[in-house]
């Protein structure tokens, strides 16, 4: 579903991504992990188009993804939460849902109420549809980004550290509605730095620093017996 083939990317003398090579089945949940400034957040906007590669090539389904093509692509394929939330203050809830299906997928406002309230229910906040969001806690709003992203009914989904905008205390609330959708059929790519999640809802764990991709294993594999060096002492620190 999602392919990654020798991406690079530059901001100007930065190297940010080296070498990039990711491959992701249909269906598989991916947890990224890493330092701060390790090229995570870079990789997850060149698989949606937000940045551009300086080389190398990303597919989606096995169509590349190009500078002319890219918004249609985007839209056909990948759905994303962004770290802070991103809603419409303007709007309520329901209309911060419905926004996509209507606009961007032409679904009639009949059809894309019913899509909202079905997510609303999946996130558990039927009851803030006509809620705005500056009403709602962190851990509410990001609960509805999710709702907005699964409405468009895409068959990727980008989570872009979801939970690192959140207090503690809502964090847990955001990863309870993260981990049952780890139960469906749809394509996930997290950059997180929950390591409980990784270790519960992934199916492949992969570590960056500095640009490159790692190692990756399954997440009792990772987890118990990281092969590189620099895994094992990034895992020391946080597993303290």
């Amino acid at each position: 579903m999602i392919r990654l083939e020798g991406v690079n990317k530059h901001f100007g003398h930065l190297h940010v991504l080296r070498n990039i090579d990711l491959h992701v089945a249909e269906g598989e949940k991916i947890a990224i992990i890493g330092p701060s400034g390790s090229g995570k957040s870079t990789l997850i906007r060149c698989i949606n188009g937000l940045e551009e590669p300086s080389s190398g090539s990303v597919y989606l389904n096995g169509e590349q993804l190009f500078h002319k093509n890219r918004t249609r692509m985007v839209r056909t394929y990948c759905a994303m939460v962004f770290q802070q939330f991103n809603l419409y203050p303007h709007m309520t809830v329901l209309q911060n849902i419905t926004l996509a299906p209507i606009k961007i997928q032409k679904k009639n406002a009949g059809e894309a109420r019913d899509i909202a309230f079905h997510y609303l229910d999946v996130v558990g906040l039927r009851d803030k549809a006509d809620s705005y969001p500056a009403t709602l806690s962190g851990g509410q709003q990001q609960r509805i980004a999710i709702a907005r992203a699964l409405a468009t009914r895409q068959k990727i989904l980008l989570f872009d550290e979801p939970t690192s905008a959140l207090d503690p205390e809502m964090v847990q609330e955001v990863l309870d509605v993260i981990i049952r959708l780890s139960k469906e059929s749809i394509t996930m790519v997290v950059v997180t730095h929950e390591m409980g999640f990784a270790r519960q809802a992934a199916d492949r764990v992969i570590f960056m620093d500095n640009g490159v991709l790692v190692e990756e294993a399954p997440p009792e594999e990772f987890f118990e017996f990281p092969k590189n060096e620099r895994t094992s002492a990034f895992l020391s620190k946080i597993l303290r």
